[in-house]
């Protein structure tokens, strides 16, 4: 099989390195080692930004004309014409297209591999109309186009399989031709086998809050500031780790300082995965992720992994997912947030009982078991 992958996402190339600015790339290089070729085609950024992610070597990139932002329609727009030629270009030495829509450029991609006769899967990582009302809320304009692209992509379904991103997706495409629902995981059988080895936490004495993720608007990352405040009031042994950058960064830190909890909290910037994060999910005590919206995130199945127990946002295709693995609380509820943190610290047997099910949720869902659920699926 050779296959074309297109995302929306933003890559940068480095010293002749090209670098994804989500974590997702990562998954991508893992497919890329059961098929025969993988071609990724995606914007290409010359400025800086978040280059984290590298895509191996053996990884065919194909750089489209680079627009900043979708509130921007007239670049996006100014970009099609170019995007289109590679893209056809693309289809000449490739059987299969992997889409990630519901956006304008994926749309019209599914179009033209049909043309060719290409076999097409689409792909949805997010519910985009959820996403962008949360990131947008005040652009209606945006909102209406959100839904009309969402239509047309759930069209599209109907005439080509989909690989969606956790059980709630999966019901919004329950029409299309196929519906593969996974989730995209970085964790390997060992990685949970080392985080049943450090289970054990002592919740007698210094208390870690851990949050990892970009901090980004329907992140709710100065949600984080709030939860911390509640909580130090009541039991100072806590503090909190945050993992992850983005633009929200400093307005982190500044809420932080105006509540007087900037000393209780550590803003750790990006720290990759395998050097470094796994081991702060597995000494920290309770794991927080407070987005306004989200697919099936997959902080939540390396926190799993780790034996961490989990407070999260009931919010797109979480509560469905992660079952009785975590504590769920309202989206935007900093007060809901600290009593579920707190409840856990005082609670040995809902502990257990959370870790338990989450290196169930974990082994269920390694990178290895996802990885061949979609090579499977692309091939069909």
């Amino acid at each position: 099989m050779r296959l074309v992958v297109y995302t929306d996402s933003v890559y940068r190339k480095i010293d002749g390195v090209v670098y994804g600015e989500i974590a997702f790339t990562l998954f991508l290089g893992a497919l890329a080692e059961e098929i025969n070729e993988l071609t990724v085609i995606g914007r290409l950024d010359p400025g800086t930004g978040p280059a984290h992610y590298p895509l191996p070597d053996g990884v065919r990139f194909i750089g489209l004309p680079h627009y900043a932002s979708l509130t921007r329609p007239l670049d996006v727009l100014s970009s099609l014409g170019r995007s289109l030629r590679l893209f056809w270009h693309a289809l000449g030495s490739n059987d299969r297209a992997w889409l990630f829509g519901p956006y304008l450029h994926a749309q019209l991609f599914a179009l033209l591999a049909m043309l060719r006769r290409r076999q097409v899967v689409l792909g949805v990582r997010q519910d985009f109309p959820a996403y962008v009302r949360s990131r947008r809320p005040s652009m209606r304009w945006m909102h209406l186009v959100a839904d009309l692209l969402e239509l047309g992509w759930r069209s599209l379904a109907r005439l080509e399989p989909v690989v969606v991103v956790g059980p709630d997706l999966a019901a919004n495409y329950r029409r299309a031709k196929r519906v593969l629902p996974i989730a995209v995981s970085l964790i390997s059988a060992a990685d949970v086998q080392a985080g049943e080895r450090a289970a054990q936490r002592d919740y007698g004495h210094e208390l870690a809050l851990l949050s990892v993720g970009r901090l980004e608007e329907e992140k709710n990352p100065l949600l984080l500031a709030d939860v911390l405040s509640r909580l130090h009031a009541d039991d100072p042994r806590w503090h909190l780790v945050v993992c992850g950058d983005g633009p929200l960064a400093g307005p982190l830190a500044e809420r932080l300082a105006a509540l007087g909890v900037a000393g209780a909290a550590q803003l750790r910037g990006h720290v990759p995965l395998h050097e470094g994060l796994l081991e702060l999910y597995r000494v920290s005590h309770v794991f927080l992720h407070v987005s306004w919206t989200e697919g099936l995130p997959q902080v939540l199945t390396e926190a799993f992994a780790s034996g961490v127990p989990v407070v999260a946002t009931a919010v797109g295709g979480v509560s469905s997912a992660v079952g009785e693995a975590a504590l769920l609380v309202g989206a935007g509820d900093a007060q809901a947030a600290a009593q579920a943190v707190a409840r856990i610290a005082s609670d040995a047997a809902l502990r257990s009982r959370l870790v338990s099910a989450g290196f169930a949720q974990a082994r269920a869902h390694t990178l290895d078991r996802e990885i061949k659920l979609v090579a499977d699926f692309l091939c069909a």
